[in-house]
């Protein structure tokens, strides 16, 4: 199944960069529908760096959904748009339903200076795809909203 966005921010193309690239982004642009915790011993990195990122995700801060890996990588492309690539995996809970994981967001100049911003998510999950589909639609309508109401705010 897939879930697609597609969205001209009020930002600056590297300032949208920085806040995909940021893990507050995640959070700020996420909550408090769902709240993601750092597993890892140092806490969040102040930006995503290629790797495996282990996190515990909450629904509205309260109800643990289980724990994920979220999977790092930045795609060269020769068109300049810059790509954040996520294929990780759930491990607990309603997250390891999911057998199949790819989520990318691209970054690339408008005209007029401000943000394309592109959010696909490509995934599978067995008998239980169409009910968990309807869950992340719901998120990623959520994410655009949050999204839409913090480019303003990156410079």
């Amino acid at each position: 199944m897939r879930v697609l966005l597609k969205l001209v921010l009020d930002c600056p193309p590297d300032a949208a960069w920085a806040a995909i690239r940021s893990p507050r982004g995640l959070r700020d642009v996420s909550a408090p529908f769902t709240t993601f915790e750092s597993l890892e011993p140092a806490g969040f990195p102040d930006a995503w760096e290629a790797g495996d990122h282990p996190v515990l995700v909450k629904a509205f801060g309260l109800v643990p959904i289980g724990e994920q890996i979220i999977g790092i990588s930045f795609p060269e492309r020769e068109d300049g748009v810059r790509v954040m690539r996520d294929t990780g995996r759930g491990l607990s809970g309603p997250l390891a339903l999911v057998t199949s994981w790819q989520h990318s967001i691209a970054i690339a100049p408008t005209a007029d200076g401000r943000t394309l911003y592109r959010d696909q998510l490509v995934f599978t999950a067995g008998p239980v795809t169409p009910l968990l589909w309807v869950a992340y639609w719901a998120f990623w309508q959520w994410r655009a909203f949050g999204l839409r109401r913090f480019a303003p705010t990156w410079r």
